[in-house]
């Protein structure tokens, strides 16, 4: 009896910490809601859905690298496929629909990670990468060579048009909240697919791969399918992008961008849920701010110390690092 007193004190422990710790969660959700919310009253909005758009790059990112351990040099050709199958229909197809034309983006960017995740999925580590940035250099030439995407000039004035045929997107602000709205349940969908029983698999992937096959989970379905789920975010994100700042250019597609969503990840907080909002908030404000100053030839210079001082200091990020402090000092 007194064993299994134990044992049930030790369980309404662990439910009463898990239950504080979701309190805090939805606390800071909802804090941070009322604060994005206010937001576009006292800073541009453009500028906001620029950090909201590459927040949610990034977290679709993380999703394959923070929580499944797969470290992809491609992503940046997702963006791009969204951003100009989205600019290419809402361009030239009057009558469509702005939410179709960025769901049509978003599939878009669905089926190339589904070809890319079949092409690379059973290679690991640096191969894995390798393979990825491979595909994606070839997406990107394809881009450069195509007519329907404008070549090294790119697509401009695509149009906004109305959501749902009533709600003016020309309007900054309605535009403003459309894109929060998107990304809202982008992130509580990441958040959902974490904490499920699929998301625990793909920890478990992360930490030890063979363990899990010895479990008997078939590894490469569940990494195939989260490399399609985060390719259609990044795609969205692309969508999203395009008609925020109504084109759609090559540096969407480039390898550097790529490299630029894996900063945000790791300067965020890899693993962690805010941590690449944070870190994408972050980047998207450094080069805003060097880019406006005499320090405007060296922004490519100082993020990429940036990365290293991360890499060698900060390992887990600015959201990381804040966690470890908490529970080392309030606990």
């Amino acid at each position: 009896m007194d064993q299994s007193a134990k044992i049930a004190d030790i369980h309404k422990s662990i439910v009463k910490e898990q239950a504080a710790q979701e309190r805090k969660r939805l606390m800071l959700n909802a804090g941070l809601l009322l604060l994005l919310l206010a937001a576009p009253f006292a800073i541009y909005p453009v500028f906001l859905m620029k950090i909201l758009c590459f927040a949610l790059f990034a977290v679709a990112f993380n999703l394959l690298f923070g929580f499944t351990g797969l470290l992809s040099f491609g992503h940046a050709a997702f963006l791009a496929a969204g951003g100009y199958t989205t600019g290419y229909l809402l361009s030239n197809y009057s009558g469509l629909s702005t939410e179709l034309g960025i769901i049509a983006g978003t599939l878009a960017a669905t089926f190339l990670g589904f070809g890319f995740a079949l092409l690379s999925i059973r290679r690991q580590g640096i191969y894995f990468a390798m393979v990825t940035l491979a595909l994606a250099q070839l997406v990107f030439f394809f881009f450069v060579q195509s007519e329907f995407t404008g070549g090294e000039d790119g697509m401009h004035g695509i149009p906004r048009g109305h959501l749902l045929g009533v709600i003016d997107l020309e309007n900054n602000l309605s535009m403003y909240y459309f894109v929060l709205a998107v990304f809202i349940g982008c992130y509580l969908l990441v958040q959902r697919i974490v904490s499920s029983p699929y998301g625990q698999v793909l920890k478990a992937i992360k930490q030890n791969e063979p363990r899990a096959v010895s479990l008997g989970y078939n590894v490469d379905r569940y990494k195939v399918l989260a490399f399609v789920i985060s390719a259609a975010l990044a795609g969205l994100a692309g969508s999203m992008k395009s008609v925020v700042f109504q084109l759609a250019s090559l540096n969407d597609a480039h390898w550097h961008m790529s490299g630029e969503v894996i900063l945000m990840t790791l300067v965020g907080g890899m693993g962690t849920l805010l941590g690449p909002v944070i870190g994408a908030t972050f980047v998207v404000n450094i080069e805003y701010h060097l880019s406006q100053g005499p320090l405007r030839d060296w922004v490519d210079p100082i993020l990429g110390g940036v990365f290293v001082i991360t890499v060698l200091a900060f390992r887990s990020g600015i959201v990381g690092e804040i966690q470890k402090f908490i529970r080392k000092n309030i606990g």
